[in-house]
């Protein structure tokens, strides 16, 4: 026998009480989250509807397991068990992209003694060792994506420059994120992060200055734009101790610094490290 659908009330908020009424009665289910742009002050629109995650304790332990994934206008949820739970969104799950989700979630239904908040806690922020092998894993490809982008520009393909500077605005935004031991926002909640939560009190970071840069290099890839980002990153990271991984690039870091700092101007070897994948 099918799971019957999530009744639907006459707004999102009614639809979301009616199932967590109906959750609460089902002592399968052990832990409610909300998650998304309802936990994000000011980000809730007229056509916003209310992410939820559904704990249970196994998938045989409530019928709610046949509703993974049902989507409406008001209610979207994600059904998983406990252990699944614990996993999700952590390195080297299948979900490792959803962890955002649950950096500002709230915890709606606990019947842990707890358990699911402290869950959540470990999801919020990035543990030390992780948070530095994250920023030098995206550092080294941030770099490789940048060096060959502004080996295409050099070289008068300035097209194909402008899509490889695209692809390193994501690796951009994991090391900064990363050397601040932050989980990287989806870009829908980027402005908001970066104003509610900054990254430390230094310009670059703030959300006026670093979206601009990011705007302008999505726009056209612009080299000179690329560089005094480069220019920026180069200096957290080698202060977070990173230089190792910079290091690695020998002289064709030169190519990505502003020629003031390049030691006689940009140069790029062919066939060297950034001509292979990341």
């Amino acid at each position: 026998m099918s799971t019957p659908p999530p009744l639907l009330g006459a707004t999102p908020d009614e639809t979301l009480a009616a199932f967590v009424t109906r959750a609460r009665a089902d002592p399968g289910v052990v832990g409610l989250v909300l998650s998304g742009s309802q936990v994000h002050d000011g980000m809730v629109t007229a056509l916003s509807d209310h992410d939820l995650h559904v704990v249970l304790r196994d998938r045989d332990a409530s019928p709610l397991s046949g509703l993974d994934w049902f989507r409406s206008g008001h209610l979207d949820l994600v059904v998983l068990t406990l252990d699944e739970f614990r996993r999700r969104g952590l390195p080297g799950d299948a979900a490792a992209f959803s962890r955002y989700s649950y950096v500002h979630a709230k915890v709606l239904l606990d019947r842990l003694d707890g358990e699911i908040g402290a869950v959540l806690d470990r999801k919020r922020v990035l543990e030390p060792d992780e948070a530095r092998a994250a920023a030098a894993g995206h550092l080294d490809a941030y770099v490789n994506q940048t060096y060959r982008s502004l080996k295409s520009f050099r070289d008068g393909r300035d097209a194909l420059g402008h899509l490889d500077a695209a692809e390193s605005v994501p690796y951009a935004l994991e090391v900064v994120f990363a050397l601040h031991r932050r989980v990287r926002p989806y870009n829908k909640y980027l402005r908001w992060e970066l104003e509610r939560q900054p990254l430390g009190d230094r310009r670059e970071w703030s959300a006026e200055r670093l979206l601009a840069v990011l705007r302008r290099i999505l726009a056209d890839g612009d080299p000179d734009t690329q560089r005094a980002l480069f220019q920026d990153i180069e200096r957290a990271a080698r202060g977070a101790g990173h230089g190792d991984v910079l290091d690695a690039w020998g002289d064709d870091l030169r190519l990505l610094r502003p020629p003031s700092l390049s030691g006689g101007g940009p140069a790029g070897r062919e066939g060297s490290r950034g001509s292979s994948g990341p």
